[in-house]
């Protein structure tokens, strides 16, 4: 495993073979994909940190998630990716709708983990006002919002459970730095739709039946919109899909990629 930094983004890279682009969601880094390493040992991965997240938290100006898209380029520009595989979770997979709509000749397909096109109108002021929250209170603020997150948007088995799982959620927001998750905050509440009807790669789709973020009829509904797409639903399982649910996540990602590619 080899880290290096392009354009001030932390990019972690392993193995060798097809190429695949991993994109975290808000409060995450490279650590979420872990769990997907047994299934990706062939493969050679690409794991960036976001602008504004984990390692690469240092960034000037707003973000958006055109910028997210942009940096995503120069990352495959810088490590000669041409054409991968795309992975991502919760707002990553919104860079990767975008991503698949505007750079078709770099995607060959999409696992998306809590996918979402947007965030419903009625979360964007909660976004913001947790932007503010991460901003005003720092890292008082960042523990606050991480408690709330893992109330919120882990499962109830995970919460009794899993406390390894609980504790890992909990540290990846904590450790986030505070004007850089705000930033990243408000690219999600700014954020807005691709148009999935463009996307022709081929298409897996992820969720928890708890997932509060990407509820399963709303996954469906995206689903009936990409020709040939697959929808799986994890029980007991909430937002933070490849932390609470990592087997049942390697076991769809292994059949996608041997039905589908």
């Amino acid at each position: 495993m080899a880290t290096q930094f392009v354009e001030r983004m932390a990019v972690e890279t392993d193995g060798s073979g097809d190429d695949v682009l991993l994109i975290h969601g808000l409060g995450g880094t490279s650590n979420v994909w872990m769990p997907l390493m047994p299934t990706l040992m062939r493969h050679r991965t690409v794991r960036p940190d976001l602008p504004g997240s984990g390692r690469s938290a240092r960034v000037e100006g707003p973000l958006t998630i055109d910028r997210f898209v942009q940096a995503m380029l120069r990352v495959c520009a810088a490590l000669h990716v041409e054409r991968a595989h795309l992975v991502a979770h919760s707002m990553g997979t919104i860079v990767a709708f975008h991503l698949a709509s505007v750079a078709p000749q770099l995607v060959r397909s999409l696992t998306l983990f809590g996918p979402l096109l947007s965030p419903p109108d009625a979360a964007r002021p909660g976004l913001k006002a947790r932007a503010e929250k991460a901003r005003s209170e720092g890292e008082a603020g960042m523990q606050a919002i991480a408690d709330g997150i893992v109330q919120g948007a882990t499962s109830s088995e995970t919460r009794a459970r899993q406390p390894a799982a609980v504790a890992m959620v909990r540290e990846s927001v904590m450790r986030q730095c505070a004007d850089g998750y705000a930033r990243s905050c408000d690219a999600l509440a700014g954020a807005q739709p691709a148009d999935p009807n463009l996307i022709a790669c081929p298409t897996l789709m992820v969720t928890g039946d708890e997932d509060a973020i990407a509820p399963p009829q709303a996954v469906r509904l995206i689903g009936e919109r990409i020709s040939g797409a697959r929808v799986e639903i994890l029980p007991r399982c909430g937002h933070w899909t490849t932390i609470e649910k990592p087997s049942e996540c390697n076991d769809a990602l292994k059949r996608f990629y041997a039905r589908r590619l």
